[in-house]
This record gives C-alpha cells, structure tokens and sequence, in this order.
C-alpha cells in the first residue's frame, strides 16, 4: 500500500497521482489514517502545483464512494451551480434560476449548502422559508417529480467534507474541495449549468465534464463573476460551442454590480429571491435570472434550442407565474 509519506515525497518532485490514488487517499482520509499534518501538507502541495483533471476525478469518486447516494427516478435533471469564492455577495443567482427551469416544466436536482463567502448560500435561502432538508430518498424522488424539483443539502450526503472541515478552516485559503462541491451532487445529474470565477477553472472543469460525460454549460463573466452577471461580458463553454457574449447580444442592459448584491443579512436575500420570481423585483436581477436560466434550459435540451428561444421559455416560467407556484409547491411539500 502507497503510504502518505510517499505520495507526498512524489508531491516534492512535482509527480501528479493517478484518479485511483486520490481515491484511495480520500477514502483513508474517511478512515482517519492519516494524521492532520499530512493532509494539510497534501492539500497545500496541491493548491500550489495546481490540481489535475484526474487528481480531481480521483477525490471526486473517494467522496461519491464514501457518501449517502440519491438514486432519482428521473430520466433528466439539471443542477445549477456556482464555484463560489468570487467574493461578490450577489443575491441566490443559481437558485433562482433553478426554480425558473422547473417551472418551465424542467426537472432540476439542486445540490447546495450554507453559504462560506456570501451573505446567503442555497440553504440559507431554502431553510429562511422553512424547508427541513432530509436524506429521505423516497422524499427526495417525490419531491422531484411532484414539485420537478429537489434539494439536496450537501452536509447529508457527503460524509467525508467533515473529516477535512477543521483542516480547511485553519489553513484559511482554498483548497481542491473548493472545487469539489459543484460535481459530487449526489444524484449524479446528467447536465449542469456551472458557473466560475475565472477561466483556469473554465478549462479544468471543461475537462472534467467530458470525461464523466454529461452535458454542461460553463460560464463566466469577464469581470469575475462565477455566473452571468451582465456587468459585462460573458464567456460560456458548453459540449458543442465556446463563445464569448455581450449582454445586447441577448437583448439586455448591461447591469450595475450594485443591482445584483444580496444584501447584509439573510433576510435581504430572501426578499430578492422572492421578488424576483414573483416578478416585482429590478428589470437587472430579472435579466440575470433569465440570462442563467436560459443556458441551463439550452443544456436540458441538447443544445438543440437557440439560446433567445431559451430566455422566452425562462421569461414566461416568471411572467406566467408558474416560478412562483413551483416554488410555493416545493416549499409546502418540503416543510
């Protein structure tokens, strides 16, 4: 067996490790064989070099492994998901969007958790309506069909996040499970709508998509925003194009940052979710709602829809009020 004192000495002479043996590290890593100091090591040798395609896969598969799976009785299934980090505080983008999909008549598998950087992650936006979070798969299979939408609170499946919590906490930078939490939804979706910082992470998880092979928008806006923001321009990479967009070229304003801010305290946030799909909120944080939501339903379907018929689906799901009933059913199903 591989020990950690060799895998770290293969670190020092800047050898990358095979997907088996980041599988196997983060399964031991669940085991506690391995003492903190040798994990702090391995994931500052990591952040430094720089993590590869299959040093990602590996950890990804150890967590999947280790984990509480969700099998959905559901042929196809987005989650919409954000990187995180770009130190922003907008307002729940991703989450918004989700249930504008699922009110067009899309089914959405949304993996989340409480926010590290912002004001309000996805369960903090979720849990201030008074949704309880449950691993129950019979629940979870209902609620997707039911309301065509399911959350999934990430600290109830993924077992092993909490062997390297304290860990990540005291090194105080991010670390590779920063970039973890967007592909370990545990239901394994068949596409996703993925939103990042910068575009290192484009290309990396551009990689990573391909090879577990499923069908992806990525985006980013130039300015540094891990979503389409419409401050400015956008890149988007997805199985069949790569594309940068201005906001006009999709018939919206450019939007001021100031008009995306989530607020200082969760309530803000909760009122900014809630205006918008009830359609009472800034043109702005409607714009970039729809702008998001549209490339998810794109992805749902193949690629086979232009993108301008894909922001009409989205704009009617909030002006029909179908979003809002959507998220008034999920809300009453899962409290």
């Amino acid at each position: 067996m591989t020990t950690m004192k060799d895998i770290l000495n293969r670190m020092l002479n800047h050898e990358e490790l095979s997907r088996e043996e980041m599988k196997q590290i983060l399964v031991g890593i669940t085991r506690s064989e391995y003492p903190n100091e040798q994990i702090t090591a391995l994931l500052t040798a990591l952040q430094m070099r720089g993590i590869t395609v299959d040093e990602l896969l590996g950890f990804r598969d150890g967590i999947l492994e280790t984990g509480v799976p969700v099998p959905l009785d559901c042929d196809r299934y987005i989650d919409v998901v954000g990187t995180g980090g770009d130190r922003k505080n907008t307002f729940n983008i991703s989450t918004t969007s989700c249930f504008v999909i699922a009110g067009a008549g899309y089914k959405v598998a949304k993996h989340g958790n409480f926010a590290a950087t912002s004001t309000s992650g996805a369960s903090n936006v979720i849990a201030q309506h008074g949704v309880r979070f449950t691993d129950d798969i019979d629940k979870l299979n209902r609620s997707i069909n039911e309301c065509g939408i399911v959350y999934l609170h990430a600290q109830l499946f993924a077992k092993a996040m909490k062997f390297v919590g304290p860990i990540r906490k005291a090194l105080q930078f991010p670390t590779c499970f920063n970039l973890l939490g967007p592909i370990v939804n545990p239901s394994q979706p068949q596409c996703q709508l993925l939103g990042v910082a910068n575009l290192d992470q484009m290309r990396l998880y551009s990689n990573v998509y391909q090879k577990i092979g499923i069908d992806y928008a990525i985006v980013n806006s130039i300015d540094g925003y891990d979503e389409i923001s419409l401050t400015g321009d956008f890149k988007v990479t997805t199985n069949d194009y790569e594309r940068i967009f201005k906001p006009a070229d999709l018939g919206f304003d450019l939007a001021k940052p100031e008009e995306l801010v989530a607020g200082a305290t969760e309530d803000e946030a909760a009122r900014i979710f809630d205006a918008v799909l009830a359609n009472t909120c800034l043109p702005a944080q409607k714009n970039i709602v729809l702008a998001n939501a549209a490339f998810g339903i794109q992805v749902l379907e193949r690629g086979q829809k232009p993108i301008e018929e894909c922001i009409e689906i989205a704009r009617e799901s909030i002006d029909s009020g179908r979003a809002l009933a959507t998220f008034k059913k999920f809300v009453e199903f899962n409290s």
